[in-house]
């Protein structure tokens, strides 16, 4: 029976275009296109591109139209991560807006307070906000609008209200005991103490005022002004750590991204304190097995990545951190040679329940060579990749006093036992999970990102092979059934629903332990892509269906071309 799936599935591959097996087609265009989570979002960046703005001045408008409307993912009380790549001539430039703790927050703290393992739920789990810093330096460096322009759909929208949409509306609803434990949070994201309904008109006027002070007074009102003052107002409150010196010693940072080649396209990441190091590895331990001659839907393919990803994950959880804290053995991690060491140590036949971190400082490094995410392009070809977010559904919990947004909890996951790389210390930047993609190949660019906590490495492991190996186009790619792993040892697995059963029996009968998720499962997380053809100057947008977004094209001036004037 697999044998004739197999041959099938072969069948299909070449069939038209109209007999596919995803779901919807990609956004074709010579303007620009924004791909976000919700549709709102994806017109209002849209229009900035309209109006002349550059693909990050649509990032940042977008971003605060996200934080209205998918309130529970992202918002200026998180962090942000970005790559941009210029148009005319390819160069790549990094973004890390990733905040560092409290300088009062430490482990001899939080044991007088009776914790001894991890930071306990709320105020505590509060890093310093980076976002905002982030989206006026990426503004300054590479935005043509006034900088006031790009918060006018935000707070439109916050002020005359939106209608919620349905996969956001169960996330709100699913968070709705977390918004229930916070005072301020009732008041703002509940109606009668229940979440919003499906096209229930929302509206959140304490976040209008608060874009209102950061677009006329940029990131002063954020880091030194009002804003500022309640966020310490509501940590005092609470019990929290937080001063004014933590937020005017903070600034977001340009990095080097980092990068290996796959089957001759070339993936960049962003460098720790963030994941993308993992989707790195995990390319590189995939490379040492012939996944190109597989069909997407061979067990052996699905064996081998589900493989590749349990020992990347476990260096990831090992070696990961603040690069300022601790020495992370990047060049080591990313080498050739601990690939194939790490990719000796699959079975084909058998999966591993045990696996365990390697030692990458032993090997040679010669010849090196809850959250949303949005990708934009211009006209002009600049691209963007972008991810923010408030880490947990709800973040802390916390949402600040007469502004309006919650505070994220990345501190959460960070250790009290010392010496460790994510042990917690004064202004250390937490491990983080969002991370934002970028692959090229000859003429093709392509932004693209996967959301959802520790599935993001594995996920856009999988795009990216989707897209090499198997050749599918990004719309397919991201459509295309993904596994996910929530842990970091043990033999379970998450696989979407749509997965062959014949196939799911025969990575059973290898000892993985499947956990069947809904066809389009919220586990694997949803993502956005948008590949540029450099020689056609044509741009294509891909949204994933698990999530409330499109990709939405920027208008072309049709009524202000020559061809519709009178005569």
């Amino acid at each position: 029976m697999l044998r004739i799936l197999i041959a099938l599935l072969v069948l299909a591959a070449s069939l038209p275009a109209q007999d596919r097996t995803w779901g919807r087609s990609m956004t074709i265009t010579r303007g620009g296109i924004v791909a976000t989570s919700q549709t709102l979002a994806s017109q209002a960046g849209a229009q900035i591109l309209a109006r002349g703005g550059s693909a990050i001045d649509a990032a940042i408008a977008s971003n605060a139209v996200l934080g209205v409307v998918e309130p529970m993912m992202n918002g200026i009380g998180g962090d942000l991560f970005m790559l941009h790549v210029d148009g005319k001539t390819g160069k790549l430039t990094a973004l890390n807006a990733s905040g560092f703790t409290p300088k009062a927050l430490t482990i001899e703290l939080m044991r007088t307070k009776g914790y001894t393992s991890t930071l306990p739920s709320g105020i505590h789990t509060v890093s310093v906000p980076g976002a905002v810093n982030g989206w006026e330096k990426a503004h300054q460096k590479f935005g043509k609008l006034p900088w006031k322009d790009l918060f006018t759909p935000a707070i439109y929208y916050a002020e005359n209200g939106f209608p919620v949409t349905e996969l956001i509306q169960w996330d709100w609803d699913h968070g709705s005991s977390k918004l229930a434990g916070d005072a301020n949070a009732k008041k703002v994201f509940l109606v009668n103490g229940d979440a919003p309904r499906v096209g229930q008109i929302f509206r959140n006027p304490q976040l209008a005022k608060a874009y209102r002070l950061i677009a006329d007074n940029g990131s002063k009102a954020f880091y030194r002004g009002p804003i500022r003052e309640a966020i310490l107002r509501t940590s005092a409150r609470l019990g929290g750590t937080l001063t004014k010196e933590d937020f005017e010693e903070f600034d977001s940072e340009w990095v080097e991204p980092l990068a290996t080649e796959y089957r001759g396209w070339k993936v960049f990441q962003l460098p720790p304190n963030g994941q993308g190091i993992g989707t790195l590895e995990m390319l590189n331990i995939m490379s040492n097995f012939k996944l190109n001659d597989l069909i997407p839907t061979d067990p052996a393919s699905w064996h081998l990545k589900i493989e590749a990803q349990k020992l990347a994950v476990q260096d990831l959880r090992r070696y990961n951190g603040d690069p300022k804290f601790s020495q992370i053995p990047v060049e080591g991690l990313l080498s050739r040679g601990y690939a194939r060491d790490r990719a000796a140590l699959i079975n084909a036949n058998r999966a591993n329940c045990d696996t365990s971190p390697g030692d990458p400082t032993k090997i040679s490094t010669a010849g090196i060579g809850h959250t949303i995410y949005m990708s934009v392009a211009d006209r002009d070809g600049n691209m963007v990749s972008w991810i923010q977010s408030i880490s947990d559904m709800w973040g802390s919990g916390v949402v600040v006093d007469d502004y309006g947004f919650h505070l994220h909890d990345r501190a959460s996951n960070m250790s009290l036992h010392p010496g460790l790389p994510d042990s917690l210390a004064p202004h250390k930047r937490p491990f983080h999970t969002i991370i934002p993609g970028y692959m090229e190949h000859g003429d093709q660019r392509i932004v693209f990102g996967i959301m959802r906590g520790i599935n993001q490495h594995q996920a856009q492991a999988q795009f990216v092979s989707y897209v090499v190996d198997n050749g599918m186009n990004i719309q397919a790619a991201m459509d295309a059934p993904r596994f996910t792993r929530r842990q970091t040892g043990g033999c379970e697995v998450a696989i979407e629903e749509r997965v062959p059963k014949e196939v799911r029996d025969a990575l059973e009968a290898k000892g993985h332990r499947l956990h069947v998720i809904p066809e389009y499962g919220g586990l694997v997380g949803g993502g956005q892509a948008i590949m540029r053809d450099i020689k056609t100057g044509v741009n294509y947008g891909a949204s994933d269906p698990r999530k409330d977004g499109f990709a939405a094209p920027e208008p072309d001036p049709f009524f202000s071309s020559t061809s519709s004037k009178k005569k």
